[in-house]
């Protein structure tokens, strides 16, 4: 088993434990005000780093009211350029003047709901990055892409289109996070081992595509219906270096256990 498991390895993260939750289209006045609570509440003693990804029209509240020693605030999505004619939708500019440090990019939801292709998800990335933003960048593959056996060609291919513009400096500032569609939401979770395979191929793809100090640092979330049950096992993998976490950063109280699965991290 031991040399199995180093089969998958490539060259473990050494990056700092990064635990996002994605709040997705969820919440009321009187919800949020409560998850700040329970959160506010909460005791995160693990060495991590957290953010929360709020609904846009909720964003100024939980800024407000979170504690921001132990949570950074995060947007889900902004435009692919500057502000202008282009209704609906937030530009990166508009976060970094509202001091929103995060926004998550490219998430399946994103990509399968409203036809974002990887190449545009690499010029969002780039027009984010312009702008001083810290990216999650979300990639992953299907059922039917893993079941045919590609999910390593569909994550390297969602990479190589950020690659493709942006600088090797510019990944000091990006967060993968590896998200297997069939397992948003659906209960369903990659096996450790499943997650640790992924997890190894897209920091040898790294290695190989950006440089081998790059692969090293980069942090590389696992995301697709992790729990407060499932936490620690996931957080002992070699390569998962944090969550990003849909349902249960919707629950204060099992958020926070995830935040804290990072003292089981390698």
């Amino acid at each position: 088993a031991a040399a199995q498991r180093r089969s998958v390895v490539v060259n473990a993260g050494t990056g700092k434990f990064i635990v996002g939750g994605n709040w997705k289209c969820n919440g009321t006045a009187e919800s949020v005000k409560s998850l700040v609570k329970e959160l506010n509440s909460g005791k995160i003693d693990a060495d991590v780093d957290v953010y929360v990804a709020p609904p846009f029209v909720f964003i100024p509240r939980v800024q407000k009211e979170l504690n921001n020693k132990n949570y950074a605030v995060a947007a889900q999505n902004c435009w692919v350029s500057a502000g202008g004619a282009f209704t609906g939708e937030v530009s990166a500019d508009m976060l970094a003047d509202a001091d929103i440090p995060w926004v998550i990019l490219g998430h399946s939801e994103r990509r399968a709901l409203c036809g974002e292709t990887n190449e545009f998800v690499g010029e969002k990335t780039k027009y984010a990055l312009s702008k001083g933003l810290k990216v999650a960048l979300c990639i992953g593959e299907t059922l039917e892409q893993r079941e045919a056996g590609t999910t390593l060609d569909i994550c390297r291919a969602q990479l190589k289109a950020v690659n493709d513009v942006v600088t090797a400096a510019d990944w000091e500032n990006i967060v993968i996070a590896y998200e297997p569609v069939w397992a948003i939401g659906t209960g369903k979770v990659a096996t450790p081992d499943q997650a640790q395979e992924v997890h190894a191929g897209i920091r040898k793809w790294c290695a190989d595509n950006i440089s081998p100090a790059i692969a090293s640092k980069i942090r590389i979330q696992y995301g697709g219906s992790v729990n407060a049950g499932n936490c620690d096992e996931l957080a002992q993998k070699e390569d998962i270096d944090g969550f990003l976490v849909g349902g249960a950063s919707l629950i204060g109280e099992a958020f926070v256990t995830i935040c804290n699965s990072a003292k089981h991290s390698k």
